[in-house]
């Protein structure tokens, strides 16, 4: 019998969900290679480390763009990487793979991921679209004829989609996510001290004080970065309300996301997001107070779900189970 393999190909992490096992790998969507034959020199979290600390020798890439491949070799290479650390030898069996792609990708899109899955060593290779399978991950009893709201905040895109019946009724993709925060925090952070930090330093000030709303009593934090005049190592001080002030293009961004699928949701199914609330769900939805936000701004209740980070793998893993009630959401072997 086939291996089960459930994988959300994350802009910024890929988790691997086995059946049975739960999460078995959640490292960053990270490829080292080397610039002399192009062999690959690490992927994941040893990959990441290298991120603005490499040598000419070394290029450090992130294979995934907005959620769709940007390099469809290097992509190929970090999911047999994946795959092997799921289940072992390729040799043995072949693994069925779930993979889930964003809810706006187009089919030439969809086709590169599927056939990325099949040279990396799969089987079959199934997609689900985001929004889907993290409100399985959630959940959220998708196979009832009501309506299920779910907002997915990943590293690359923000999927809002309104659920019944096994699919999506109404939905909407954004190419914004954790790595737009982190972008705008560097930029403020460049713009108001004139300094400079790297991506994985501005991560870690949107982790440890970012807010969505601004808050009575700001956290504060040391961030060290390389003065723009002098060229200099430097340490300054920066709030959480400074950082709430960097992020509020792409949440603007969000909030339109989630007005508009709003605006677009038949009528019986309002009343039962109304009843119900939305479901946050991704790493971007652990922005302190990002739900409450979205209360706010929509008068609609706002919840994260549980384990919020990993829904999306789990609902891509428990998908597998399900393909025959699933089969008509799914895509896979119509992309011939």
């Amino acid at each position: 019998m086939a291996r089960k393999i459930g994988i959300d190909l994350g802009t910024a992490n890929v988790l691997v969900y086995v059946k049975g096992k739960g999460i078995v790998a959640a490292e960053p969507s990270v490829v080292a290679l080397s610039t002399r034959d192009g062999r690959i020199r690490a992927v994941g979290a040893e990959a990441l480390a290298m991120l603005g600390r490499e040598p000419e020798s070394i290029e450090v890439i992130r294979p995934m763009r907005n959620g769709v491949i940007a390099d469809y070799q290097v992509t190929e290479a970090m999911l047999k990487y994946f795959i092997r650390r799921a289940g072992g030898s390729l040799r043995m069996s072949k693994p069925d793979v779930m993979i889930c792609i964003p809810a706006g990708v187009t089919s030439v899109e969809m086709r590169a991921v599927r056939d990325a899955a099949q040279a990396a060593g799969a089987q079959n290779a199934w997609l689900i679209r985001e929004p889907l399978a993290a409100a399985i991950g959630a959940n959220i009893p998708v196979a009832q004829p009501s309506g299920n709201m779910i907002i997915d905040i990943g590293g690359g895109t923000t999927e809002v989609a309104v659920i019944s019946l096994n699919d999506i009724v109404v939905s909407t993709s954004v190419r914004v996510g954790g790595n737009k925060f982190d972008e705008a925090i560097a930029n403020f952070i460049k713009r108001k001290y004139s300094m400079i930090i790297g991506e994985r330093t501005a991560e870690s000030v949107k982790i440890e004080i970012g807010s969505a709303m601004m808050m009575d009593r700001p956290l504060t934090m040391q961030v060290r970065g390389r003065d723009q005049v002098a060229g200099l190592p430097r340490i300054i001080e920066v709030d959480s309300n400074e950082i709430t002030e960097s992020i509020q293009e792409p949440l603007e961004a969000i909030i339109t996301a989630v007005r508009d699928v709003l605006a677009e949701t038949p009528p019986e199914l309002s009343s039962d997001i109304i009843d119900k609330g939305m479901v946050m769900t991704g790493g971007g939805s652990m922005l302190r107070r990002a739900n409450e936000l979205l209360t706010e701004v929509t008068g609609v209740p706002c919840y994260v779900a549980d384990q919020p980070a990993h829904c999306v793998a789990i609902g891509t893993g428990s998908a597998l189970e399900h393909i025959d009630i699933l089969s008509d959401s799914l895509s896979g072997h119509d992309l011939h």
